[in-house]
């Protein structure tokens, strides 16, 4: 009995603490279930976060088809930023639940991380950062799992991700090498191998190794299970093909992506149609079919938001087919669908300004290169290359316009009084044409908007038309229609104005004085008529030829100095041989001025000889050498290997000799001889500009601020291509309007920098040499060495003797009074109680003058205005 009560005692004993352990394992696996709930909420919101940061990037990055795409879309700004600055703040967020996970759930114990899920959450902090463009931490958090999680299956995703950040970090041999063992070592599921392939393929892109990354890239898009990446994936394939010159197997990549068509982005679709239409052989490949291609593109709706690039294409086709009309239409019909591709938009405006430029419409293919310019990378090569270009332009533009006046005036003026009348009354009558045209349409819109607003709005079709319907249409009588009744009422508001609804109304203006105002008004309005207008009558535009030999043969000299011009530039900047070949020969055929002949028919030998033509060089050769053997090009020809820069006649001499002049205060001659230079070396296009300047600046010192501002203009306008044109522009634009001011500044006497001047004719330039050398003495005797005397041109009649004094009015004016008395004394260490000190007498000088301040001397040089500087003097002797 006592044994069987201790059995049942010790199963109740067990039962009780199974029970206690049944508890507490309960409490114990409710706790686990707890933890990893939390922990995978935390980690789910973080890879929510993360899933919205990179749906932002695709949504926002703008791929340019133009260029090769890179393998993942993230653009790596270089912008420093601040500790606490933010990229995305989705990303931000996926690092803080990471974070928060990590920090509330890791179990690492004993140096091993006891928690199955903490591998995600690091996998997850490291593509954050990366996002973030954070790599240095985001490669700690991917080398932390690949330390302490070598069993994790997340192993081969944390590889690829360190491979990417090596790739940002330019390790790419490295990012190769990892990459190349984890495939020969570990087990990968095919998106994984095309993740690790797609980065290889990247890393040899950035090491310039293109074959190698297309066999990387193909594998990459055949093993993808992401339709999206297949499609890009294949288009980069077909790049890289491209640039490595295999435009077959471009093609075949191409259509590849043309295959996917709805699994992928239709935007890769079209850039692969446009790819390979680029590719398109048109001397060898069925332009009829690849027309229709195009056509079938067009009219496909699905492909509206591409028609910009499919206008661009169908532009190119016509232009290589020379149907030029047809391309200029179509490269219209590209810009006109507001694109936003910008290198697009670049090339339409560059392929449209240079079919412009081909026509010689020159100012028109100026607006279209300065549209591309702006659509341009400033500081591009691309960019350099067209500036220049549109540059050289602006004198084109110039000249043209020149020439294309004064040929149209000397042509007509050449013609007899009948072929102008004829010539004109042709003009005048399509001018007729069309303002009669314009005057029916206004008056047509008149009439409308006096319509109420439901028959403006509400005819059938949008037509509008005035008077009558046609009677067999039916509502034919004239009030059933409210067209016809409009047109009526309009009609008589403008005979007779506003008229009350009374019995005498056509007198009704004698009592209503406002009706009468109105009519007046009315009147004067319909005073206008075409056919009194003087605009065309063609004896008005025959009044305007201009009849005067001068006026006409300073039109020819400008029409062949134009030519002259045009013929240069053409040949030097845009190597256009055709076109300045053809006008230098228009100039010769002009009968030019004797200093363009021979430049012209030395640039005809250079062209000739360049293009291989030797009878034609030949032929200008011995001409110049046999007509022209005294001048420059002659000698040039005959001694090819001798340098004449620097003989006696060389421009370079001429140039350094008169520069001294202009140095040395000789204005006069420097203008008279720039003039012969700029005649003798009108075809030198480096010393040419030269002398202008020098001439202009020689102009400003002898003739004042007008003549100057107007030489400076002329030379920044003939010349703006040169250094010295965009000199005398700067001066222009900076310096004149600083020194436009001719008003004298008050408030100077007492400033130590006043000049004592007398005033000489340039005729008596023996009196005011010997009067400076006089005062010279004078000033060296009492050991004033810091005053100088200088001779000073004023103007071409006038010259001033000048003492720097570099003392204040009064001080100046006593040297004055101290040189009229004829008698100076060295008083320095004398003893002045003495009656008889030792004293030197000179000759007196009892000249007028008077004293100014610098910078009102400076005013009275640049302005010319000395009577108004003396006008309110009454001191001056």
């Amino acid at each position: 009995m006592g044994r069987k009560i201790s059995q049942i005692t010790v199963i109740l004993l067990l039962v009780v603490v199974g029970l206690a352990c049944s508890r507490k394992k309960d409490k114990f696996v409710n706790r686990t279930w707890h933890d990893i709930t939390t922990k995978n909420n935390t980690l789910y919101n973080g890879r929510l976060a993360f899933g919205s940061g990179k749906e932002d990037i695709i949504q926002t990055y703008k791929d340019n088809f133009w260029e090769l795409l890179p393998i993942e879309r993230m653009i790596v700004s270089e912008d420093v930023r601040l500790p606490n600055e933010v990229l995305n703040q989705n990303f931000d967020k996926a690092e803080e639940k990471a974070v928060k996970a990590i920090q509330k759930h890791s179990m690492l114990i004993d140096n091993k991380e006891r928690n199955p899920k903490m591998d995600e959450a690091f996998l997850l902090l490291g593509k954050a950062r990366y996002f973030e463009q954070r790599f240095i931490p985001a490669l700690e958090a991917f080398n932390y799992i690949l330390y302490k999680y070598p069993a994790s299956n997340t192993i081969n995703h944390a590889k690829v991700w360190k491979a990417k950040t090596n790739l940002r970090l330019d390790n790419n041999e490295k990012a190769i090498e990892d990459l190349t063992r984890m495939i020969n070592q570990e087990y990968m599921t095919p998106q994984e191998y095309a993740d690790a392939v797609a980065m290889m393929a990247q890393a040899y892109v950035n090491l310039k190794q293109k074959d190698s990354a297309v066999s990387f890239i193909t594998k990459a898009a055949i093993h993808t299970k992401k339709n999206e990446e297949k499609g890009r994936y294949f288009y980069i394939k077909g790049q890289l093909l491209n640039e490595l010159g295999y435009k077959d197997s471009a093609n075949y990549a191409f259509d590849q992506v043309i295959a996917l068509n709805r699994r992928t982005p239709r935007r890769y679709m079209m850039n692969a149609y446009m790819a390979k239409a680029r590719n398109f052989d048109y001397e060898k490949g069925n332009k009829e079919e690849f027309l229709e291609l195009l056509t079938d593109l067009e009219e496909n709706r699905e492909n509206r938001p591409f028609l910009d690039k499919i206008y661009n294409q169908k532009a190119v086709y016509f232009k290589t087919l020379d149907s030029i009309d047809i391309a200029v239409e179509y490269y219209n019909k590209s810009l006109r669908t507001n694109s936003d591709d910008t290198y697009l938009e670049s090339l339409n405006y560059y392929t449209l300004g240079d079919i412009n430029f081909d026509r010689k419409e020159y100012a028109i293919s100026g607006a279209y290169y300065d549209s591309t310019l702006q659509r341009m990378i400033v500081d591009s090569k691309r960019y350099r290359v067209l500036k220049k270009k549109r540059d050289n332009l602006d004198d084109v533009i110039l000249y043209e316009g020149i020439a294309k006046t004064n040929d149209s005036i000397l042509t007509v003026v050449a013609m007899s009084p009948e072929e102008q009348l004829e010539y004109y009354t042709d003009y005048t009558d399509k001018l007729r044409v069309k303002a009669i045209l314009a005057e029916k349409a206004a008056e047509a819109e008149r009439i409308k908007a006096a319509l109420p607003t439901e028959q403006r709005f509400g005819q059938a079709g949008g037509n509008f038309n005035i008077g009558p319907k046609n009677p067999s249409a039916g509502n034919v009588f004239y009030f059933y229609n409210q067209t016809t009744v409009a047109y009526g009422k309009t009609a008589f508001k403008r005979t007779y104005g506003n008229r009350e609804l009374i019995d005498n109304w056509r007198v009704s203006s004698i009592s209503n004085p406002g009706a009468v105002v109105n009519v007046k008004e009315k009147e004067r309005e319909e005073k206008y008529s075409i056919d009194t207008d003087p605009a065309f009558d063609p004896r008005t535009y025959i009044a305007q030829l201009p009849t005067e030999p001068k006026i006409l043969d300073s039109l020819k000299t400008d029409l062949n100095f134009a030519y002259y011009q045009l013929g240069v530039i053409y040949k030097e900047k845009f190597q256009e041989y055709g076109l300045a070949v053809d006008k230098f020969t228009t100039l010769l055929d002009n009968e030019p001025e004797e200093r363009l002949i021979v430049p012209s028919k030395y640039n005809l030998y250079k062209i000739y000889l360049a293009q291989g033509d030797i009878n034609n060089s030949n032929t200008f050769k011995r001409d110049i050498i046999n007509n022209y053997g005294e001048s420059r090009y002659a000698r040039i020809l005959q001694n090819p290997d001798q340098k004449l820069e620097d003989d006696k006649d060389s421009p370079k001499s001429i140039y350094n000799a008169l520069y001294q002049d202009f140095k040395n205060q000789k204005f006069a001659k420097v203008i008279k001889e720039s003039e012969f230079a700029i005649v003798k070396f009108g075809g030198d296009e480096d010393f040419l500009p030269k002398f202008e300047l020098l001439k202009a600046q020689a102009i400003g010192r002898y003739k004042g601020f007008e003549a100057y501002k107007e030489a400076l203009n002329y030379v920044s306008l003939n010349y703006p291509q040169s250094p010295e044109g965009k000199k005398a522009q700067i001066i222009y634009q900076v310096t004149i309007p600083q020194i436009e001011a001719n008003t004298f500044l008050l408030d100077q006497d007492e400033k130590a920098n006043h000049k004592l001047i007398y005033a000489f004719s340039t005729l008596g330039n023996n009196q005011a040499q010997g009067l400076k050398e006089q005062i010279q003495d004078v000033l060296k005797e009492l050991r004033y060495d810091k005053m100088k005397v200088s001779l000073d041109v004023y103007t071409e009649n006038q010259q001033f003797v000048v003492v720097h004094t570099r003392k204040n009015k009064l001080a100046a004016e006593g040297l004055a009074e101290l040189l009229a008395l004829g008698r100076i004394e060295d008083t320095r260490g004398a003893d002045l109680t003495k009656w008889n000190r030792k004293k030197k007498f000179f000759k007196k000088v009892d000249d007028p003058y008077f004293t100014i301040a610098s910078s009102n001397y400076r005013i009275l040089q640049i302005h010319k205005n000395l009577e108004a500087y003396n006008q309110p003097k009454e001191e001056t002797k």
